[in-house]
């Protein structure tokens, strides 16, 4: 049968399972939107590029497979971009598939022609431009092996539309097949996972400290289930604050004190203070590069033998699980705005009903507070790349993954800013997720930059306009809108919202304060 180069791509990713199509239209992938049709392909459609592609990341994440974000060629390709920083600092497998100015036109002032490959080449794990219609289901079923290889992370694969639009004969043979899709995953050997083990056992103060590609919740279920059955803590690093973050508590304090720390893909980046944040005499052992950390946790599960003293893993887990005594019964100021742990306390309430909820932070201060206060079953922040926006896109995806669960998003109000007409995606999708803004009217976290470093007569250029009704919006977009300026409206506020049966926004007026910072006593 003759085939279009669109019609192998389309038949080749429904024939991996990969139908969910995150996209934004544009001249060069039309010939994709039409073979979509027979191939079944679920697209979509978003109202800017790098929202595709943030939605792409969530969804990975959540389902466990490869995330595929479509968009259209130059200036399309160039706003997807950025949001592929996410993916790469957060690991996470996805395949940005751009359309491109045909081969034929290259160097003669095509329309919107850009060296793609090129720009995208610093962004992702690997980047190339099609160059055959028969080679191409060869071409997607690389990108999405590659992708999910040695340490996961975002691909980009350019389409020319001469390559999308020409035909070939016996098309069904260019037809990636589906185990070609199918990633090497080496895991740790046998004998080294018992080795390790053998010398974690020795420590006194031994450490797992995973990276951020095992965040997800069969990631964090396989560290605990290694925690259990050596007694080891396990330590999973993805937020932007590192050491401080006040999801882990003390974790200065542990990592102070570890004497034997094993990386599970974890690199000593910035969070880690370049290394510093360990003890001088500490035994740093990383994994081996190439072998994939899940299935290396994998290993070090099934060869583990009986878990060691627990007095350690005690210590350890009192000190990543603290918090400040009195945030249980912390009140906000009599008639607004709401404190962050209060908002904290009530999400928290909203989330623990679902034994399968998803909790999406993203922001600056109040994505600190609120990774502090709250946490779900599944969780999806905007991690190490410390990158705000992706918040609205990541609960879109978050519901559209997981229609049955509850999914609560908690965003600030410049994050919101960034997708806040996705709104209108979220509503023609059905994606009934529950949109919380912080609102204080200013870029907090740069606020509390200028008043730490320069003090607060130099603290400018950062206010917003105070009480931004973003409710309003969500109500003009076709969702439900809630505005809470008090703590005693949030649990009705929040009740309405999971009600409504529509994308909700919550706008809740908030105090302007820096992110948690903890000291014991």
């Amino acid at each position: 049968m003759k085939l279009r180069g669109a019609d192998i791509l389309a038949r080749s990713l429904a024939g991996a399972g990969l139908t969910k199509v995150f996209a934004l239209s544009g001249n060069h992938v039309m010939p994709v939107y039409d073979a979509a049709i027979e191939a079944k392909l679920d697209l979509v459609h978003v109202r800017h590029e790098g929202a595709a592609v943030h939605m792409a990341d969530a969804w990975a994440r959540l389902t466990g497979t490869t995330g595929i974000a479509l968009v259209t060629g130059g200036p399309g390709h160039a706003n997807a971009l950025g949001a592929l920083y996410t993916s790469l600092q957060g690991e996470t497998p996805l395949v940005l598939l751009s359309g491109h100015a045909p081969l034929g036109e290259l160097g003669k002032g095509a329309f919107q022609e850009m060296a793609q490959a090129a720009t995208a080449e610093p962004l992702v794990k690997a980047s190339w431009t099609a160059q055959s219609t028969a080679t191409l289901g060869e071409d997607i079923a690389r990108a999405v092996r590659t992708a999910r290889e040695g340490r996961p992370g975002p691909v980009h694969l350019s389409l020319p539309s001469d390559v999308l639009e020409a035909s070939v004969e016996d098309g069904e043979r260019a037809v990636a097949a589906a185990g070609s899709f199918a990633p090497r995953l080496e895991a740790m050997p046998t004998g080294e996972a018992r080795a390790l083990l053998e010398r974690l056992a020795r420590a006194a103060r031994p450490l797992v400290i995973a990276g951020p590609q095992l965040a997800d919740r069969a990631g964090r279920a396989q560290l605990a289930k290694l925690e259990a059955a050596t007694g080891v803590p396990a330590v999973l690093m993805e937020s932007p604050r590192g050491v401080n973050d006040p999801s882990l508590g003390l974790l200065a304090e542990v990592l102070g004190k570890a004497d034997l720390v094993f990386l599970l893909g974890k690199r000593v980046d910035f969070t880690l203070k370049f290394g510093t944040a360990f003890a001088s005499g500490a035994e740093i052992v990383p994994l081996a590069p190439g072998l994939s950390a899940r299935a290396s946790l994998d290993a070090l599960v099934a060869a583990a033998a009986k878990p060691r003293d627990g007095g350690w893993l005690a210590e350890a887990r009192e000190a990543l699980s603290w918090r400040p005594a009195a945030w249980k019964t912390l009140a906000s100021k009599q008639g607004g705005p709401v404190h962050p742990v209060e908002l904290g306390r009530a999400l928290q309430a909203l989330l623990a009903k679902d034994r399968e909820a998803v909790f999406v932070s993203d922001g600056g201060e109040i994505g600190q507070w609120s990774q502090a206060c709250a946490n779900a079953p599944h969780r999806v922040i905007n991690g190490v790349a410390g990158a705000i926006g992706p918040g609205l896109p990541f609960a879109i995806a978050a519901k559209l993954a997981k229609p049955a669960s509850t999914v609560v998003a908690l965003m600030g109000d410049g994050t919101a800013g960034f997708h806040l007409a996705e709104f209108d995606t979220a509503v023609r999708c059905g994606a009934n997720a529950i949109f919380v803004v912080g609102n204080d009217s200013v870029w907090n976290a740069e606020y509390q930059i200028q008043l730490r470093s320069y003090g607060a007569a130099r603290a400018h250029g950062l206010e917003m306009r105070p009480g931004t009704r973003y409710d309003l919006v969500a109500q003009a977009l076709g969702g439900h809108g809630e505005f809470v300026e008090r703590a005693d409206q949030l649990e009705g506020a929040l009740a309405r919202a999971a009600a409504s049966g529509k994308p909700a926004c919550v706008n809740v007026m908030i105090e302007r304060l820096p992110a948690p910072s903890y000291k014991r006593g």
